[in-house]
């Protein structure tokens, strides 16, 4: 009775430390756990990346005006959906120069779900996405920043690198004082900044506080003498 004991308290342990590891890898930014990916540049240059996430949405065409007029190139990582229903706006954002990532299809929850299911996820969005705007993705992030099981296998299918971020700007839920502030503490040279230009599949959301908040910090971040460029040129160097 107490080796049975025993035995069934290691295999708990076995299995809680598997679920800390599983947990630990789908949320740390530094994480590889789940496949190749990245949350900063090298910092070797004071430069940083602008990314945004959940377009392109009705509001996206509001921010590409303001980063054209600024001169800011930037990543964006579309949802398959939002695409296929705005495909007009999301040629706009391949046409203005931004680099275009793979934000999944529907924007799901990833863990604890099959890897079909995640496979399925980002194969149809890359597909829709490289028909409607010319574009290949090169860039994966996975909705919420939550990775798991079987999204390794898709990044070597689909030839994707993961990306994290240095900070994230809540601009889902905060003002956009708020998220001024927070995203100009952290910001640093070699940083990727998230923030998103769509709010999941919504239809006509409301990303005026994320508007107002880049207009805040694209023009205190020239001041400190930063540069803007896409995931890829920030990587390059």
């Amino acid at each position: 009775m107490r080796a049975m004991t025993l035995a069934g308290c290691t295999a708990g342990a076995v299995v809680g430390g598997v679920s800390v590891a599983a947990a630990y890898g789908s949320v740390s930014k530094g994480s590889q756990l789940f496949g190749p990916s990245i949350y900063r540049g090298p910092g070797r240059r004071r430069s940083i990346a602008l990314t945004f996430d959940d377009g392109p949405s009705e509001g996206t065409l509001t921010l590409l005006d303001y980063l054209d007029r600024e001169g800011v190139k930037a990543t964006f990582f579309e949802c398959g959906m939002n695409v296929k229903r705005l495909p007009h706006i999301a040629g706009r954002v391949a046409a203005a120069g931004h680099q275009i990532g793979n934000h999944s299809y529907s924007h799901p929850r990833l863990p604890f779900k099959s890897p079909d299911f995640i496979d399925r996820e980002f194969t149809q969005a890359q597909k829709v996405i490289s028909f409607e705007t010319g574009v290949t993705p090169m860039l994966l992030r996975a909705p919420y920043g939550f990775r798991w099981v079987g999204l390794r296998e898709v990044q070597q299918k689909l030839a994707l690198l993961g990306v994290m971020w240095t900070v994230i700007g809540y601009d889902w839920r905060w003002p956009a004082a708020r998220i001024h502030h927070h995203v100009l503490s952290r910001a640093e040279p070699g940083g990727i900044i998230c923030l998103h230009d769509g709010r999941r599949l919504e239809q006509q959301p409301d990303i005026s506080d994320t508007l107002a908040a880049v207009r805040q910090i694209v023009p205190v971040l020239k001041d400190r003498g930063y540069t803007f460029e896409t995931v890829n040129d920030l990587l390059r160097y």
